[in-house]
């Protein structure tokens, strides 16, 4: 099968791509607003992509045509926001976090969560989370409909018991993030995985 998306169905590009690429790392991202007024929302439209310096990129879409989702408006108000990574205990106060509440209603106590304030940015961090990383906006790019929120990662966060401190490699069998699979509802776990060294 073969898909041109840039034809008709450039609409259905969304499915294709979501379908394929997979499985992608979610990232629950607290923002404030003008206010202080905490915010969170899933994104898996999300990866790190560099290390020098260390770098995120999410895209928050809109909330409707030209009407930017509280995060992307809020990162742009503040320049700041901690990405949360999830794991299956948080799954579903991750999911709770999807839901379309009104602009300034947090859904952070509409899903039970808990914060405590971050080290060096506004945005708390969620207590519940493996990891939180605390990240300064470098850049947002638009381009056509995508939003892509550039973010450098000042700060880290991991729950103690899941890295090596010798090392600083995680735990595979306490490090569990779930993953996203195809729309709408699919999940993975990633408890089953196997080892592959690459060649010399």
């Amino acid at each position: 099968m073969e898909f041109d998306l840039t034809g008709p169905l450039a609409e259905e590009a969304y499915t294709i791509l979501a379908g394929l690429v997979v499985p992608r790392p979610i990232a629950l991202v607290t923002t404030v607003d003008g206010e202080g007024r905490v915010n969170a929302a899933p994104f898996s439209f999300f990866n790190v992509m560099g290390c020098d310096p260390p770098v995120v990129v999410l895209a928050p879409g809109d909330r409707a045509p030209g009407v930017p989702k509280d995060t992307a408006r809020n990162i742009r108000l503040t320049g700041e926001f901690v990405v949360h990574l999830v794991d299956e205990p948080l799954a579903g106060a991750m999911n709770a976090c999807a839901a379309s509440l009104p602009a300034g209603q947090s859904e952070v106590e509409a899903a039970g969560l808990v914060t405590v304030a971050s080290r060096v940015v506004r945005p708390p961090r969620l207590v519940a989370a493996p990891a939180a990383l605390e990240c300064r906006e470098w850049s947002t790019l638009e381009f056509g409909g995508n939003r892509l929120v550039i973010g450098q990662v000042l700060h880290v966060h991991v729950r103690d018991g899941l890295m090596d401190p010798e090392t600083l490699a995680m735990h595979p069998e306490k490090y569990q993030p779930i993953g996203r699979m195809q729309s709408p509802a699919w999940y993975c776990r990633t408890d089953d995985m196997f080892v592959m060294r690459r060649p010399d």
